[in-house]
């Protein structure tokens, strides 16, 4: 379990007399305590507390349960982990029933059996630590459909484990983002993870001429036209008991597109100039850096084409908006071309700071191009801003403030973009990260397993 501090207990509870009784028949727990709805919310956000023991009969009206009720809800709301038993004199099994149907752990009739409810409020804390570092090892799991990509945002592990889920399925996914982002890379890593055993075959709708999409696309029969000497598969074709991607779907010209919407009806394909109709097993995948849905309203791109791809719709972010992964795939890079041409290659502080407050238009593959150059470029076996091409001072990357103004949470998003910040700039040296940060190697070791970071 986690080293760090355990949450505390929170009592609601209106009568102050009762809640004494309680607080001190529960000695062995830090506990807060609230004696109405806003008080325990406060309190829900001030100290987060992992257990919570309540009243259902709470002012402004402590004889009925409304007020108890909404506050049972609006805990889970703020907590979904959190263990909630409620205690209560309003003993009837409706309230019972109603109490664990809206999801509170446990329910206590008074007067109740302090060694009974100590011995609850222990398993409620058990049962909380197991989930609290289920879900910090889930975080800290790299899918498989990460195998071809390098981050540490936190967005982009929760988009790879998309991927994962929806991997095993047979629907059609729809990749969203600017150009550079990495779609490929991921309708890579879901065919991976998917398992089909056919190929992972890829065509870029905006590369070929619009008269040879067609055949490229649907094949052709010897003889369909000029040229045609052959019978030739298309891709879709090649692409059976695999993965077909058509890469950059928006630019599919109207005739295709209907063509292509027919396949995904019936899923079988007739080549140029053929007869027979041939069914196909394979899985879609699409992507695009345009706006469909603009398309659709100006008549270049259907609507119920549209609906057939994007029964499940992923968007990446762009590589500005990943926190500390333009640092963390500058180093990949460089690695990777300080091999190709048999040098030791390093970056300059200044370009790690540059790297990382750039804002990367072209996003991961202008960075690609960049390193490569300054990899090429570079006099010695420092790779500086000169070599890169970017201002030392460069300031132009922005960030998104937090709408949330809960310190704790505020706390918490500074801490987890300092340590990736300090990894990526030491390339991941736990001794060199510790020393930028100004702690110690347990410190950092401490915030590393809190913060569900993986190196």
């Amino acid at each position: 379990m986690s080293a760090t501090r355990q949450p505390p207990l929170l009592i609601v509870e209106d009568d102050l007399a009762l809640q004494k009784q309680i607080k001190w028949s529960l000695d062995g727990w830090e506990v807060v305590t609230a004696h109405d709805r806003d008080g325990a919310l406060v309190a829900m956000r001030r100290h987060g507390p992992a257990v919570v023991t309540m009243d259902l009969g709470l002012p402004p009206d402590p004889d009925a349960t409304s007020e108890g009720f909404r506050l049972l809800e609006q805990l889970l709301d703020a907590d979904p982990n959190v263990k909630v038993i409620v205690l209560t004199g309003q003993n009837d099994q409706a309230n019972a029933l109603k109490a664990i149907a809206l999801g509170a752990y446990d329910f206590f009739a008074k007067p109740f059996e302090p060694e009974l409810l100590n011995l609850t409020i222990a398993r409620a804390y058990r049962v909380w630590e197991l989930q609290t570092e289920n879900q910090r090892l889930q975080q800290m799991h790299q899918p498989d459909a990460l195998a071809g990509l390098v981050t540490r945002d936190a967005a982009m592990l929760r988009l790879c484990r998309t991927i994962e889920k929806v991997a095993p399925s047979n629907a059609t996914v729809m990749l969203l983002g600017e150009s550079g982002t990495g779609k490929e890379v991921l309708a890579q890593g879901l065919h991976e993870a998917s398992r089909r055993k056919g190929k992972f075959v890829a065509i870029n709708c905006a590369a070929i001429p619009e008269n040879l999409l067609e055949s490229e696309l649907f094949g052709y029969e010897k003889g369909a036209f000029t040229g045609a000497a052959k019978t030739t598969p298309g891709k879709i074709e090649t692409a059976d008991g695999g993965t077909l991607f058509l890469d950059e779907i928006g630019d599919l010209p109207l005739p295709l597109q209907s063509k292509l919407l027919r396949f995904l009806q019936e899923r079988k394909v007739e080549r140029l100039g053929g007869r027979q109709e041939i069914a196909i097993d394979v899985r879609v995948v699409c992507a695009t850096h345009q706006d469909l849905q603009g398309q659709i309203r100006d008549g270049r791109f259907r609507e119920d084409l549209y609906y057939r791809l994007a029964e499940i719709v992923v968007e990446i972010p762009p590589l500005r908006d990943r926190q500390g992964d333009a640092v963390l795939l500058a180093h990949a890079f460089l690695r990777r071309f300080a091999q190709e041409q048999r040098r030791s290659l390093a970056f300059t502080d200044e370009a790690l700071t540059a790297i990382d407050r750039h804002a990367w238009p072209g996003n991961v593959r202008q960075l690609l191009n960049v390193v490569k150059r300054a990899a090429i470029m570079a006099e010695g076996n420092r790779v500086g801003c000169d070599d890169l091409g970017l201002p030392v001072a460069a300031t132009d990357r922005t960030g998104d403030d937090p709408d949330t103004l809960d310190l704790r949470t505020v706390r918490e998003r500074a801490e987890r973009a300092a340590v990736i910040a300090a990894l990526a700039r030491t390339n991941d040296n736990i001794a060199k990260a510790a020393e930028l940060l100004g702690v110690s190697r347990p410190t950092l070791y401490d915030l590393l397993h809190r913060l569900a970071i993986k190196t």
